[in-house]
C-alpha cells in the first residue's frame, strides 16, 4: 500500500489556495473612477498579501495574537500608504471585497470529485470564522466541505503545530491519512514536517522554501489533486 492510498481526508488552505486573494484589488480596479488603483493594483495586491502574512508570523512569534481580519486590515493600510493611496472609501471597498473572494475556476469541480469519492474535505485556515464563512458562502462551496477549521480555536497562526493538530481532533485521523494542500510553500513545508502528505500548489512557479519539511507533490494548480489519491 502506498502512502497516498491511505488518504481519507483532504484539507485545504483557504486564501491563495481555494480563493484568489488578488480578486479584491482586481475587481476594485475595474470600477469607474479608479484610475490610480488600476495602475498599481497587481503590486498593491501582492504587497497586501505579503504584509498580511508577515504580520501573522510576527504575532505568532511574539504571542500577540489577533484576528486574521485585523492583520488583513493592517496589511492593506501598509500597502495603500506604500502606493500613495489614501482614499478611505477605496479602503472600505477593498476590505468588503475580501469577504467575497472568487474561488479559482477549478475549485468547485475538484471538491465535487473528492466528495463523490467519499473523501472528507475541509478548510484549515488562518482566517477568522466569520471571514471564512463569508468566503465559502459567496463561492457556494458549503455542500462540499465537512468542516471549516480556523486558527481562532487555538489562538495562534500557522505554521504553529497546534493549528495542524485541529485536523486530527476534528476527524480522528493520523497525519499520514491527510492530504494537506496549500499554495503557500512555507505552509506546505511545515505541514509536511508535521506528518501530513502535502501538495504545494505553486501557482507562481517559485523555488522550494528551505525548510525542515518539503511537500511530496508540487502542482501548478488544483486540477490534478484527484490523481494523487
Amino acid at each position: 500500500m502506498t502512502q497516498t492510498a491511505r488518504i481519507t481526508t483532504c484539507v485545504f488552505d483557504a486564501y491563495g489556495t481555494l480563493f484568489d486573494v488578488s480578486a479584491a484589488a482586481r475587481r476594485a480596479a475595474e470600477a469607474p473612477g479608479q484610475a490610480a488603483l488600476a495602475e498599481v493594483w497587481p503590486a498593491l495586491s501582492a504587497d497586501w498579501r505579503r504584509k498580511q502574512l508577515e504580520y501573522s508570523w510576527l504575532r505568532a512569534v511574539t504571542g500577540d495574537h489577533c484576528s486574521f481580519w485585523q492583520v488583513t486590515q493592517d496589511g492593506l493600510d501598509w500597502a495603500m500608504e506604500h502606493h500613495g493611496l489614501s482614499d478611505p472609501d477605496l479602503r472600505e471597498t477593498l476590505l468588503g471585497l475580501y469577504w467575497e473572494l472568487s474561488p479559482y475556476p477549478e475549485v468547485p469541480k475538484l471538491l465535487a470529485t473528492l466528495k463523490a469519492r467519499g473523501l472528507a474535505c475541509a478548510i484549515l485556515s488562518n482566517g477568522s470564522p466569520d471571514m471564512l464563512d463569508g468566503a465559502v458562502s459567496s463561492a457556494g462551496l458549503e455542500s462540499y466541505l465537512d468542516a471549516v477549521l480556523s486558527v481562532e480555536d487555538v489562538g495562534v497562526f500557522k505554521p504553529a503545530r497546534a493549528v495542524y493538530d485541529l485536523v486530527g481532533q476534528r476527524f480522528g485521523t493520523e497525519p499520514g491519512e491527510v492530504l494537506f494542500v496549500s499554495s503557500n510553500g512555507w505552509d506546505a513545508g511545515s505541514a509536511a514536517a508535521y506528518g501530513f502528505v502535502t501538495a504545494w500548489v505553486n501557482r507562481a512557479d517559485e523555488p522550494m522554501d528551505c525548510l525542515p519539511g518539503q511537500p511530496q507533490h508540487v502542482l501548478p494548480d488544483l486540477t490534478t489533486i484527484p490523481e494523487l489519491l
